[in-house]
C-alpha cells in the first residue's frame, strides 16, 4: 500500500517541525513539502497533486479558507485539514462548507493530528470532540 502523501503549509517554521514529527510517528504518512504561505500552498498542490493538505487559516498572501477554495480546484483529489488556532463555530462552519473534511485546533494536535489524518483518507469528517455535538456538522458541505 503506498504511503498517504501530506502537504503541510503553516507560516511558522518551528511549527511545521513539530507536525512532521507528530505525523511521521504513523509509518505510512509521509510529508512530501512543506509551504509557508496560501499562495504557495496552492501552487505546490497543482503540481503535487497531495493526497492530504494540512492547512493553516491564519497564512500571508493568501488566507487558508481562500487557499483551500482554490486548492479544491487545482487538487480535486487533494482532501483538505485545517490545523489552526481557530476555532469558533463560525470559521469551522465555514472550513467545512467550501469543502474540508477536517478541522484540529493546534492545542490537540498532539492528539488529534494522526486520527483526522486516517480519518480523512477515509472521505470521513473530523471535527474537535468540543465542537462535534453542533447540529450543523452531520450536514454535508
Amino acid at each position: 500500500m503506498a504511503a498517504v502523501r501530506i502537504f503541510i503549509v503553516d507560516d511558522y517554521e518551528p511549527w511545521r517541525r513539530a507536525v512532521r514529527s507528530i505525523l511521521q510517528r504513523q509509518e505510512d504518512l509521509e510529508v512530501i513539502c512543506e509551504g509557508s504561505d496560501g499562495l504557495e500552498a496552492v501552487q505546490q498542490s497543482a503540481e503535487l497533486q497531495p493526497d492530504v493538505v494540512v492547512l493553516d487559516i491564519g497564512l500571508p498572501n493568501l488566507d487558508g479558507l481562500e487557499a483551500a477554495r482554490q486548492i479544491r480546484k487545482v487538487s480535486p483529489g487533494s482532501k483538505i485539514l485545517f490545523l489552526t488556532m481557530q476555532d469558533s463555530p463560525e470559521v469551522v462552519r465555514e472550513a467545512l462548507m467550501i469543502g474540508a473534511l477536517g478541522f484540529v485546533i493546534k492545542l490537540d494536535a498532539a492528539s488529534d493530528l494522526l486520527l483526522a489524518v486516517n480519518t480523512v483518507m477515509r472521505n470521513q469528517r473530523f471535527v474537535p470532540r468540543r465542537l462535534s455535538p453542533m447540529p450543523w456538522m452531520i450536514q454535508e458541505g
